[in-house]
Parts: structure tokens; sequence; C-alpha cells
């Protein structure tokens, strides 16, 4: 019997476990870490040997498949012996895809795929189709393709999911954008993460769309090098219009798909800014591949709700709006906040620095923000950087003295935006907790 071994047990790598036990696989599981309670129960109930705390190396070099958490990096030295004993390590979600005949649709980028993954698999679902949410958010997909109930799956794919990705096809790619994040995965160059990123289309055929932000200068870059892709290209533009594809012309998001095009008011999206147009647009033309009509895409569009934590308003006080965009972990995702609104910014930044360059939003810094807190327990660079660029900078180390601080500041009209372009976990569980504490701390201003 072929033994599969899953390093790693969090969700992916426990819907792992259940597939390949499904399936008839000899399966053992092995976790560095302290397995959750649920995950522990899970595995037992469905009689999977696993451990915790340790890998014991006698019980995996003997594996004929890995199947690896995309949380553990390739330099760790299991790994490492595992590549040199040439056992093949492959990735949840290249595993589950062999078990699937339901049409895919891959979404990737370095900022916006939560959105669009959910903003794509809502209207979808809204039209009726049978259709299920996997990747990077919600249940594995290892779990959900156990009963292979779904006739769609739209996916939210990491760089590191894809990287153990080989097999795996979709049969509809959206890729974003491409910006500097996770480089540390990467020894600290950004053309392996690119190509990573650019993984999500292999496999891919001419009868297959190719969905992607034209104006994102490493994508186009990587583009340009790669003659031999046959896919169905459907480029987006902000900036001009396009033969086939999605551009805004006149406040007006317009898409064409073959011979047929749709057209959405701006003023109407439920989710603002610039980036969202771009995550619009390329929901509604992966809607449009799978023969979606206009009514229900605009009616999917009408009915969405935003991301919590991706700039999400969580309240007004005196005529001062407050803003969780938590999710904002990198430079990029905080040029595009700033970019969504037209007012006076009191701007939360702040947390642990994963090698940023702040020169992509010091123009806008300097436009719009008139108060900066840094928030976290060395704010140094940030101070060094934006010291002089602003009319008022603090530092704080907690989010209740922030979100005090941005009331006492705040005058009617102004904007209290949370985007730290930082990591969460040095005075937070982790981005959502972050989120929450800012949530319940302008809950509790009067």
């Amino acid at each position: 019997m072929k033994k599969i071994v899953i390093l790693g047990g969090g969700e992916s790598g426990v819907g792992a476990a259940l597939l390949a036990k499904a399936k008839g696989f000899d399966v053992f599981l092995s976790d560095k870490g302290i397995l959750s309670d649920k995950y522990k129960k899970n595995l037992s109930q469905n009689g999977i040997p696993f451990e915790e705390g340790e890998h014991t190396e006698a019980k995996i070099l003997d594996a004929h498949e890995i199947i690896k958490s995309p949380g553990i990096p390739d330099k760790v030295e299991l790994i490492k012996k595992l590549h040199s004993l040439r056992i093949p390590i492959i990735s949840e979600i290249e595993f589950a895809s062999r078990y699937t005949k339901a049409k895919i649709i891959a979404i990737t980028g370095s900022n916006g795929k939560t959105t669009t993954t959910l903003l794509t698999y809502h209207i979808l679902k809204n039209a009726g189709l049978n259709v299920g949410l996997a990747g990077n958010i919600g249940e594995s997909f290892a779990k959900q393709v156990i009963e292979n109930t779904f006739d769609y799956f739209v996916l939210e794919l990491s760089s590191f999911q894809l990287d153990n990705c080989f097999n795996f096809k979709a049969d509809v790619a959206i890729l974003l954008n491409i910006t500097p994040d996770h480089l540390d995965r990467y020894n600290y160059e950004f053309q392996p993460y690119i190509e990573s990123k650019f993984r999500v289309l292999q496999n891919m055929t001419s009868a297959d769309d190719f969905i992607y932000y034209q104006e994102s200068e490493a994508l186009m870059g990587e583009l340009s090098k790669r003659t031999d892709l046959t896919v169905n290209r459907l480029p987006i533009s902000l900036l001009g219009k396009v033969e086939q594809g999605g551009s805004l012309q006149n406040e007006t998001l317009h898409v064409q798909y073959k011979q047929q095009s749709f057209d959405f008011a701006v003023a109407e999206l439920p989710i603002k800014g610039s980036h969202n147009a771009i995550n619009t647009m390329c929901a509604v033309l992966a809607c449009k591949s799978l023969g979606i009509d206009n009514e229900q895409i605009a009616s999917g569009l009408k009915s969405f709700q935003s991301v919590e934590h991706r700039l999400e308003p969580c309240g007004e006080l005196k005529g001062v709006q407050y803003i969780n965009d938590s999710k904002a972990t990198n430079v990029d995702s905080v040029f595009y906040a700033l970019g969504s609104y037209n007012d006076s910014i009191i701007l939360i930044m702040g947390g642990v620095d994963k090698g940023n360059d702040y020169r992509q939003i010091e123009q806008l810094v300097v436009q719009k923000v008139k108060a900066l807190i840094c928030m976290g327990k060395d704010n140094s660079k940030l101070l060094e950087f934006f010291g002089k660029k602003v009319p008022m900078i603090y530092s704080v180390d907690s989010m209740q003295k922030a979100v005090q601080l941005s009331c006492d500041l705040g005058t009617e009209g102004d904007v209290v935006l949370l985007s730290p372009a930082c990591a969460s976990f040095d005075l937070f569980k982790n981005y959502e907790d972050r989120g929450r504490q800012f949530k319940a701390a302008v809950a509790g201003l009067d």
C-alpha cells in the first residue's frame, strides 16, 4: 500500500490526511507544533495516526509521497533530506485536484486575492451554480473533494501553495498583481516569487482563460518572456481601453468577453477604491467565462458584502470615519488604501516590518495624511522615514492608545485608517486579532 506522509496538521494538512485515508492510502501526519483539539479529534475518529511536537524521521523518510503544509519553508533540514532522497513533495492543492472533475477558478496575486475570491464565489453561488470555496480560505480543498459534490471550485492560492503544484490545472486563472512580499521565503529575491505566482498558469491551454491586471509592472515583465503561453489572455486596465478584458471608462466598469459586454457604474459598487475596481472586473470576467448572464452578475455585485479587515467601515463618531484595513500587511496594500479616500487621513501603521520600502507610499502620505500614528514594539524605521514628511507623528505601543489618540486628533470629515503595512505578531496574535481589537476600541469611544 502506498504510504503518504502529511507534514503540518492545520486545516490543509488534516484535510489532506482525511482525503488520503478515504482513497485507501497508508497515512501518517506529523507536526512539529501542537495540534488543535479539533484536528486531533478528527484524526483519531478517522483512525489516522499522527504525532505532534516533533518530526520522527523514521516514520517520514519511508513515504512514497509527502504532502507539505504551505507554512513549512524548503530550507528546513527535513525537507532538504526528503529532496535528496527524491521523495515527491506536493501541496494539498495538488493532491486534492487529482480527485475532482470540477471546473477550477484559481486566483492569486500579492494583494486582493481574498476579496476577488469571495466576490467570484458569491456571484456564482448567487447565480445558482453548485460551487465550492477553498484554498487559502474556508475548509480545505482536500476535505471538500472527498464527497466530490461540487461542479465548480473557486480557489484562493498563495505562492506557497503553488510552489508544490505540478499537474494542477486551472480552467480560469486570475493573477491580480505581483509586488514584493514574503521574500524571506525566496532568499530575498523577487524573481523566484514572480515565478511562483506564474505557476497558476501551468498546464493551461488555449481553451482556458487568463485574467490579469496589465498595469502590474512585474507581472507584465514576466508575461513578455512567456512566449509559449497559449492561454486566452484577458487583460484588465484602469488606464486605457482593451479589446477583450476589462477597463475603466467614464467611472464605469466595462467588461468585454468574446461578443458579450457588461457595464457597471463604479458608484454602485459595494466595495470602494481603485483596487476593488480591478478585483471586481476580474471576478466579472471569470463569471462571464463560465456563462453567467449580466443580470445575475449585477445582482451578485449589488448584494456582496465587503471582506472583514479589508477597508472595512467600522463606525463614525463626530463626523470622523473609522476604517479597519488590518489585512494590509504590505506597502502595496497601504498604497491602494490611501488611494481610496479623498479626505484628510489619520493613518495608523506599524508592526513587524518585513523589509518594507516606504518610498512607494511617500507621495500619498505627504498629500493625504495629517497625522501618522506608529503602533508597534519598534517604530524607529517609520519614525525615521516619515518624521519630517507629515504634520504630526506619534509612537504608541497598544491599539487602545492608537485609537484614543486618533479620536483626540480627528475633526469632522477625517478618516482614521488602520492600514499597518506590517505583520501583526509583535502586539497581536494575527491580523484578524489586530482588526478586531481596532473595532472593539472604536466601539468603546464616546
